[in-house]
């Protein structure tokens, strides 16, 4: 579609040179992306970094066919233009959304299915925070998993973006959260979060825990971002009929289980990724989120994501300091229309 007149002939964006480290992360001067009948083009103001993100710049995660090349999948901003078959959102409006690709970059072009309003009294920066991260645990814990009230979740990674954000939806749906973590300010964080117990992996025997915690039951929900030898202690610390959502394996892609205990257990073990699938899908978590979940975030007392942000041009330094691990909460790449930004 042809571009308005009033958008600029070329943007920022951040580009993978090639596959590597960080700095292969590389600002460039690029034309805006077309968008189709059914997309919306969106003024960024602030990005996510997520961990797709990483393993696409090391070559580890290729974009589907016909998304973006650049990295990011998290995006909020201003619709700057409209796909004309682009009904019920209009130019100027304040948007957070899951992007396919492009999110490092002045403007992206998002499925209008894939875009949400802001929660009321979200700054832009803080919205960017959320959709890669609750459209991931949308689809995986509550949709396919059927998180339900009265739940005990298990979230391993619980400061995280994956993490915070399985503890806010459990906590929406009245569900346990039962945040592990590696040090006592991320379990603090995850208690302010809405966490009702903490777990600290360095000192603490996680399945121990898990069975004095919730009294014997075990687990009902396990959220695993982990995987290598967590798999094995996700089984133990399951309930009976209990659920294992694998989404990431920061810590191996191969495990051995103990089968004949999962049998026992009658426990199911999901995977999933987000980026492949398709617009319909995407659009069907959407919906969800915007019924059931995201009404809750206009709450005053709502806890934000704990943020550090970043230059749309300093992603590599976003990137190197995620791959250390000592943060907590979301890291936030922001444009110049992004600078200053404050909750409404």
């Amino acid at each position: 579609m042809t571009l308005p007149q009033s958008l600029p002939p070329d943007m920022l964006a951040i580009a993978i040179d090639a596959p590597g480290g960080p700095d292969m992360l590389v600002p460039h001067r690029m034309a805006l992306p077309n968008y189709g009948a059914n997309d919306v083009l969106i003024r960024v103001a602030a990005a996510g970094v997520n961990g797709p993100d990483l393993a696409q710049r090391r070559g580890l995660y290729d974009p589907p066919p016909g998304a973006s090349p650049l990295p990011g999948l998290e995006v909020a901003g201003e619709i700057a233009a409209l796909g004309g078959d682009v009904a019920d959102l209009k130019p100027g409006q304040k948007v957070m959304a899951l992007t396919n690709g492009g999110g490092y970059a002045e403007y992206a072009a998002v499925p209008a299915g894939q875009v949400l309003p802001v929660p009321v009294g979200w700054s832009l920066v803080e919205a960017a925070a959320l959709p890669e991260t609750w459209f991931t645990i949308t689809q995986t814990l509550v949709m396919r998993a059927g998180l339900r009230k009265g739940m005990f979740v298990l979230v391993h990674g619980a400061s995280g973006g994956i993490g915070g954000a399985a503890i806010q939806i459990a906590g929406i749906l009245g569900a346990r959260a039962i945040a592990v973590v590696s040090d006592t300010a991320k379990g603090a964080y995850c208690l302010s979060l809405g966490a009702e117990a903490i777990i600290d992996r360095t000192r603490e025997q996680i399945v121990d825990r898990v069975m004095s915690i919730t009294d014997g039951h075990g687990a009902d929900r396990i959220v695993d971002l982990i995987g290598g030898d967590i798999a094995r202690l996700n089984v133990e610390a399951a309930a009976r009929n209990g659920h294992i959502v694998q989404v990431s394996t920061l810590g191996g892609g191969t495990a051995e289980l103990p089968l004949r205990q999962m049998m026992a257990k009658g426990l199911t073990l999901s995977g999933s990724t987000l980026r492949p699938q398709d617009a319909q899908t995407k659009a069907a978590i959407a919906r969800h989120m915007q019924d059931n979940l995201l009404p809750a975030l206009a709450a005053r007392d709502w806890p934000r994501p704990a943020i550090t942000t970043f230059s749309l041009e300093d992603a590599a330094k976003a990137h190197a300091l995620m791959e250390g691990r000592s943060h907590y909460g979301k890291l936030i790449l922001t444009t110049a229309f992004g600078a200053g930004d404050k909750p409404t």
